[in-house]
């Protein structure tokens, strides 16, 4: 597994040990490639699954991916050599529209520049704490409205949000439940007050916002992002938050993860920036650790596990 035991929730590892011998990393590449050539399966959180990888492990039937995006697997090619990969969904959407809000809320009332004025200002009575914004009434647009952004707007109506939402399909269960609008991504960037990004790392949305889209955003708007860091220009959007184009952002996610100590944008106080930590809460981790070792136990036993990636379920699922 490509996790520290102590994250792997041990009723997971209870489940796994009655089947299989399991072995965690950190270890070295030698005691690495060792394993891996007598490896089963391999629980993976962000290591590269690519052909490089899958030679070295000539046994494997299934990658499981301890998430929901895929990106770091070259699914094609396991495919090819008839590898199961799978994913943790419908146990984090919460999880992760809660961290959403959260950074929402951080930003429009300040929350983090109000814990330091607390800390060092307040009691000197020298300045004012600046006033924040109402979410009532604003206008959220939702880029990729699956499972995530299904979530995100069902607590956005709850706010008293007016919702927007562009994804490449329509949702009309979306619309009848929380009055929200399809439009283009053009139209989103231009009349939402908080942009919010839910959209998985592909081709096509690798940097879909760039310099043009941060343009065409309001300069009081707030960009959110806890899907994937290629999806924004990081270096556009550092630019732009420098020029004022936008209000701020709020990212978990990074271009390069970890993000420098040096970068630019660590340096900028109209950003909130958290490590990658939306599915990190107790519940989710136990919950996505769970189903990472069902689809395990499936592919041990010889049966197609139940969380394929869409690329795999219409070839695996036909030979059943």
């Amino acid at each position: 597994m490509e996790l520290p035991k102590e994250f792997f929730h041990t009723d997971a590892i209870d489940m796994l040990t009655k089947v299989a011998d399991l072995v965690f990393e950190p270890m070295s590449k030698e005691e690495f490639e060792e394993v891996i050539a007598e490896a089963s399966a391999a629980i993976v959180a962000l290591k590269k699954i690519d052909k490089n990888f899958l030679e070295l492990a000539p046994k494997l039937k299934i990658v499981a991916r301890f998430g929901v995006g895929y990106d770091n697997v070259d699914v094609k090619a396991c495919t090819k050599k008839g590898i199961y990969v799978t994913i943790t969904p419908n146990v984090l959407s919460d999880a992760v529209a809660d961290l959403t809000f959260a950074l929402i809320l951080s930003l429009t009332r300040r929350i983090i520049e109000a814990d330091r004025y607390v800390r060092t200002e307040w009691a000197r009575g020298k300045k004012r704490f600046p006033l924040g914004v109402d979410l009532n009434g604003k206008t959220i647009g939702i880029v990729g409205c699956g499972r995530i952004g299904f979530q995100v707007a069902r607590r956005a109506y709850s706010f008293g949000m007016k919702i927007l939402y562009y994804d490449s399909i329509r949702r009309e269960d979306v619309e009848k439940k929380f009055n929200a609008k399809f439009v283009s991504l053009n139209e989103l960037l231009r009349n939402s007050d908080i942009v919010t990004l839910h959209v998985p790392l592909t081709k096509t949305t690798r940097k879909m916002i760039g310099e043009k889209e941060l343009d065409l955003m309001k300069e009081s708007a707030y960009l959110i992002n806890t899907s994937r860091g290629p999806v924004i220009d990081q270096e556009a959007l550092t630019r732009a938050l420098k020029e004022g184009k936008i209000a701020g952002a709020g990212l978990d996610v990074f271009t390069l993860e970890p993000i420098p100590l040096d970068d630019s944008l660590l340096k900028l106080d109209n950003v909130v920036l958290t490590p990658h930590i939306g599915s990190g809460t107790v519940e989710t981790r136990r919950a996505m650790a769970l189903k990472a070792a069902e689809n395990v136990l499936y592919a041990l036993e010889g049966k197609v596990p139940p969380d394929l990636v869409p690329e795999q379920r219409e070839v695996f699922l036909k030979q059943t």
